[in-house]
């Protein structure tokens, strides 16, 4: 796996595979988080593909705070939003 683009930056995007590895998880937990709407990812087809900036983010997140980051608490923030919005940006 190659961490750098031919430009010397981050890509745009991690397979699945990919991103599991640079978590240390299974790959088989990030499907599993994005089929429930817990993890970013973008879909084309058959197949996902993880934003790079998504992990990024996550680990600029948890070292900011020095906590936890739960995907599931984001996901479950971006559900609400969503809601909020359908539903004419109030409650």
């Amino acid at each position: 796996m190659t961490n750098f683009a031919l430009n010397n930056q981050l890509p745009t995007f991690y397979t699945v595979p990919e991103a599991a590895r640079i978590l240390r998880v299974d790959a088989a937990t990030v499907y599993r988080a994005i089929r429930e709407d817990a993890f970013p990812a973008v879909r084309v087809r058959s197949r996902y593909v993880v934003p790079a900036q998504a992990v990024a983010e996550m680990a600029n997140q948890a070292a900011a705070t020095g906590g936890v980051v739960d995907v599931a608490d984001i996901a479950a923030q971006r559900r609400m939003a969503r809601e909020v919005e359908r539903a004419g940006g109030a409650w």
